[in-house]
């Protein structure tokens, strides 16, 4: 319209202070976050100059470790050990004076085992059958006079009581007859030839197996043949599992031959039979 002017943009010649403000703040929040970043940078350079990465193991590493493992290992004791620690505090050596003995002295040799606190003695009935005198011997050395109490000759079992008992008293743990089998292990533990607190080892070779005694006419059923060694001296001693328990007891050795020593078959009779003769309860 006349007389009327055309309306100008209205420019501002001087910098935006709102803009610059902006740029300072955002400059200096953004110097702290760079500051960390360095410094982070930093301490991870320093870190991997004082801990160095070590290298990858190697197979020779690993092998090195397990051989100084082992080395430094004490090796468990072998079965056969702890067998014989279980069952030897109950072993007895029974010393018996027999007339018309075939020994220089008259004395014959056998082993017994200890089977309850009140100290009776289980041993093979041919031991002691024929006995003017029965001497036991204990572990601890301990010496005292036996009487047997009790006898069954269908199983050539026999009871002795000592007339004294050692301080300490350590019956033997019996164990089941019933578990060994052909191959379960087996240890004789006995008095060869006088020999006290001998030990042998092997296995179970045959069950259920029947022997005529010598010079007899009982012949003793249901018995354990084994072929740890058995010799003259290890009759009445006990036969024993890889526990450490007494199984049975032993009665007699087999040879074809008129020599008295083992050539691989030792007999014994199961515990729960020869038990009984204590009064023991089975197994």
């Amino acid at each position: 319209m006349t007389g009327e002017k055309d309306p100008q943009p209205r420019t501002d010649p001087r910098p935006g202070p709102r803009r610059i403000d902006r740029a300072r703040g955002g400059a200096r929040r953004a110097t702290p976050f760079i500051a960390g970043i360095v410094a982070t940078f930093i301490a991870i350079v320093l870190y991997g100059i004082v801990n160095p990465a070590k290298p990858p193991l190697t197979t020779a590493d690993v092998n090195q470790a397990i051989a100084s493992v082992l080395a430094s290992q004490t090796p468990a004791p072998p079965r056969s050990e702890l067998v014989y620690q279980a069952v030897a505090p109950s072993l007895v050596l029974i010393e018996t004076d027999v007339p018309g003995s075939s020994s220089a002295s008259g004395e014959a040799l056998g082993t017994g085992v200890v089977v309850s606190d009140a100290g009776a003695i289980l041993t093979a009935l041919h031991v002691v059958s024929d006995a003017t005198s029965i001497k036991l011997t204990f572990a601890d050395g301990t010496v005292a006079h036996g009487t047997v109490v009790s006898r069954v000759p269908e199983s050539d079992i026999a009871v002795v009581q000592p007339d004294a008992l050692p301080k300490t008293l350590i019956p033997a743990t019996l164990g089941n007859p019933a578990a060994m089998h052909v191959g379960s292990e087996a240890y004789v533990v006995g008095n060869p030839f006088g020999l006290y607190g001998s030990l042998s080892a092997g296995v179970v070779s045959g069950l259920d197996r029947t022997f005529q005694l010598p010079n007899s006419d009982t012949v003793v059923k249901g018995l354990i043949q084994v072929d740890a060694a058995v010799n003259p001296g290890n009759s009445g001693g006990p036969l024993v599992d890889r526990d450490g328990r007494v199984v049975g007891i032993v009665t007699a050795l087999l040879n074809p031959t008129k020599q008295d020593v083992f050539i691989g078959i030792g007999l014994a009779v199961p515990i729960d039979v020869a038990g009984g003769a204590a009064g023991l309860p089975a197994y």
